[in-house]
């Protein structure tokens, strides 16, 4: 059932996409939170030199508790930078300041350290109100789209691929009349006026490409797809812009064009669009439902069923809608250390976790609990790696994630047949 890891390691791009969104939301009393980017070959101890520096002109802010703060936030990011030794392959991002606990007055340092996922480019300091997240976000925003364009004499479908995310984007009716079936003079009029309607329509249709594919998405590549020899035609006497003429990737045979078409062209064109995470996550969640409706044993869903099968070692792969919404509570007796768990959606979340607290300790009585929480993906993949399980973040936006989540919005393929 194990198969070749992808490039993405999804499980660190949800994590890094969910820090950054949790980033976006801190705020400083002042210019106290630390931003620092590390490119990838830039040595440690030049670093931690330029921090120093900055440490000495911190020295003189003249508000104490300020000054206070960016030298601790300093101090704080300097250390870790020892921690790591050496610039890791990616280099580093570092964020670190004083953020409030429980409104002002409370505040404490925090430090957040990520290791992207692609190489950082440019060395970055910042001592802000706000933490700077924009060079990361532009490292998860996909740069590469694609473009698919279905047509037949009838109807033609553009649409636009780029990272997970696909999109019809418009759908366009050719008017051109059918064939016609009498012969003589009258059929080689109606012929005439055929091809000028199909001219005016590719015409048409080359016009729309330009704005949607150039103007306004900037594709990089272009597939054209469609049923018979049309799209031949319209490749063959250049209706395409020159720019996008010499795009083509790919010319693709499907039974549709239009919207339909445009759909089977992205099932069909799999080696084409193999660098994007879309092609893998359709590949994984198509793989789960034949293997589901042969009915094998071999797949479970829901999220009880998938940690069934994690705490029992037998799963090989676990996919999982990053929309989930689900977080693990522990509730933890001081007095006798009995622990209990509730699975919760995040709406939940605040309401149970001070029933867990209100609750009596089934062994000893208290009401004295410390609570505990994490993200249910997160703890599912931390669960996995002691099995060695794989586990793959599948966007809930797309249409193959909403299938997903259909079915709980998590599932497994299982090592062999669970005896339930």
């Amino acid at each position: 059932m194990s198969e070749k890891k992808p490039g993405v390691d999804s499980v660190k791009l949800y994590r890094i996409r969910k820090l950054l969104a949790e980033l976006s939301t801190k705020e400083g009393r002042g210019t106290e939170l630390v931003s620092l980017y590390v490119p990838a070959k830039k040595p440690l101890h030049e670093v931690s030199a330029a921090l120093r520096e900055e440490y000495g002109t911190a020295s003189n802010i003249k508000s104490d508790s300020t000054r206070d703060h960016v030298l601790d936030a300093l101090t704080r990011t300097m250390q870790r930078l020892k921690l790591h030794g050496r610039t890791p392959e990616n280099g580093l991002a570092i964020f670190c300041g004083a953020l409030p606990t429980n409104g002002p007055g409370s505040e404490t340092i925090f430090l957040y350290d990520v290791l992207p996922h692609k190489p950082v480019q440019n060395y970055l300091y910042r001592c802000d109100d706000h933490f700077h997240i924009e060079p990361l976000q532009e490292m998860l925003t996909e740069q590469k789209v694609i473009g698919i364009l279905s047509i037949d004499t009838s109807e033609a479908g553009i649409g636009i691929v780029s990272g997970n995310s696909f999109e019809v984007v418009e759908v366009l009716s050719s008017g051109v009349s059918g064939k016609h079936r009498a012969g003589g003079q009258s059929a080689r009029r109606f012929e005439r006026l055929r091809e000028m309607e199909l001219n005016d329509f590719f015409n048409r249709v080359a016009r729309h490409a330009v704005k949607i594919l150039i103007t306004d998405h900037g594709v990089e590549s272009l597939i054209v797809s469609g049923p018979g020899p049309t799209k031949q035609d319209f490749l063959k006497n250049n209706y395409l812009d020159y720019r996008l003429q010499k795009s083509v990737l790919g010319v693709v045979d499907v039974s549709y064009a239009g919207s339909e078409g445009v759909r089977e062209t992205l099932e069909k064109s799999g080696e084409l669009l193999q660098e994007f995470r879309l092609t893998e996550e359709r590949r994984l969640v198509q793989r789960f439902l034949k293997e589901l409706n042969s009915q094998s044993g071999l797949v479970v869903y829901s999220l009880p069923d998938t940690l069934k099968g994690l705490e029992g070692r037998n799963t090989d792969l676990v996919l999982v809608a990053d929309d989930l919404g689900q977080v693990r509570l522990t509730s933890i007796c001081k007095n006798c250390k009995t622990k209990k768990y509730k699975t919760v959606s995040r709406r939940e979340y605040m309401r149970e976790r001070q029933s867990m607290k209100d609750e009596s300790c089934a062994k000893c009585g208290t009401t004295d609990y410390d609570i505990e929480d994490r993200d249910m993906i997160e703890y599912l993949a931390d669960l996995a790696v002691e099995g060695g399980t794989r586990v793959e973040v599948i966007s809930g936006k797309t249409e193959d994630g909403n299938m997903l989540k259909s079915f709980g919005g998590v599932g497994a393929f299982l090592r062999y047949r669970s005896s339930a």
